[in-house]
């Protein structure tokens, strides 16, 4: 994450509670505005009003100082009062949870674009059509570091793939007996390339790269897409990074499956990392108590029922929504709090 974006995270706060359904979105949202920019309701001047959202009642609220988020969330209630409203709402609300899920760095090879465009003018190109990557220095061999979320990494590969399909089908590409040395080389590694990407995506056997906790969550809420006996998947966890394995399973299924399967963890993944949060519990005070941690997120879950917990040695990670992995954490760290002032 850019320093400009984790700045802007720090200064939004998640509004739960918002009356859905009754005015017009627009119309909400101007109160919404009007609420927390009150002095008395601890407020100051809104940067940006997201609502609605993905999630139903739910709306993110920047503010232009991050000393009103704190500030804010020191009131104890939230009244959502306007004349335009039929009665007051409660509100709650509770710091926005930034995405903390891993980035993936790929190192691309550009020369295969060398002899119809100017690298540089491409990977500028390539900057503007997506400001969530962040690129290296062009290397003198055309190699150039990427680093950015996997849905990002996944529309570059896609956007170079169909440059490198329209340079194969290029129609007024000189006749390759007049080709240049250099040239008919390019043009049998890109041939090359391309050929071995359409086997791929034909084949029987197929490739998909996950971040490791995105790969549990669908595991434990999507169980349906790892189910197909027509195909059988196998993992690699390597840190932060899963890859999965995906092959024809019985021999009369249809291979054409196996890339259906994928595209369908691909377009959830997808999904997954804009919508989910993830929050770390340390356990660094308190190893000797772990089962007792895990009692109590048992116990918690139980009203959170979309919400992960993944328990490691030293710290417990949760992942869910913005809203539901906060209020998880607070009920997980008040029950610990009272077990312990207890003994």
């Amino acid at each position: 994450m850019d320093m400009g974006q984790a700045a802007k995270s720090a200064r939004t706060v998640v509004i739960s509670g918002v009356p859905d359904g009754v005015l017009n979105d627009d119309v909400m949202s101007d109160i919404l505005v009007i609420h927390f920019q009150k002095t008395k309701n601890n407020g100051g001047d809104v940067e940006e009003v997201k609502y609605p959202t993905r999630e139903k009642g739910v709306a993110y609220i920047t503010f232009e100082d991050q000393e009103v988020v704190e500030s804010v969330l020191q009131k104890k209630e939230h009244r959502l009062e306007d004349r335009r409203l039929p009665r007051y709402y409660l509100l709650k609300v509770t710091p926005y949870c930034e995405n903390v899920f891993s980035s993936v760095t790929s190192v691309l090879d550009m020369s295969l674009f060398k002899d119809k465009f100017v690298l540089e003018d491409l990977i500028q190109e390539l900057k503007t059509k997506s400001t969530a990557l962040s690129f290296g220095s062009l290397q003198p061999n055309g190699h150039i570091s990427v680093q950015g979320s996997f849905p990002a990494i996944k529309w570059l590969r896609d956007f170079l793939l169909l440059k490198a399909k329209s340079l194969s089908e290029d129609k007024n590409e000189e006749s390759k007996s007049h080709q240049k040395p250099k040239r008919r080389l390019q043009k049998r590694r890109l041939t090359r390339e391309m050929n071995n990407f359409v086997r791929d995506a034909e084949g029987e056997k197929q490739v998909v790269v996950l971040d490791t906790d995105i790969y549990h969550y669908m595991k434990c809420f999507s169980k349906e897409l790892f189910a197909n006996t027509d195909v059988v998947i196998s993992h690699v966890i390597d840190g932060d990074i899963t890859t999965l394995h995906l092959q024809k399973g019985r021999s009369r299924s249809d291979a054409g499956q196996v890339l259906r399967v994928k595209e369908k963890i691909e377009n959830q993944s997808i999904k997954l990392h804009n919508s989910l949060r993830k929050e770390r519990i340390s356990l660094e005070r308190c190893t000797r108590d772990k089962k007792k941690y895990r009692a109590v997120c048992e116990n918690v879950k139980s009203r959170h029922p979309d919400v992960l917990d993944i328990h490691y040695d030293t710290h417990i990670d949760v992942i869910g929504s913005s809203s539901a992995v906060f209020e998880f954490t607070q009920e997980v760290n008040k029950k610990i709090q009272s077990l312990f002032q207890n003994r």
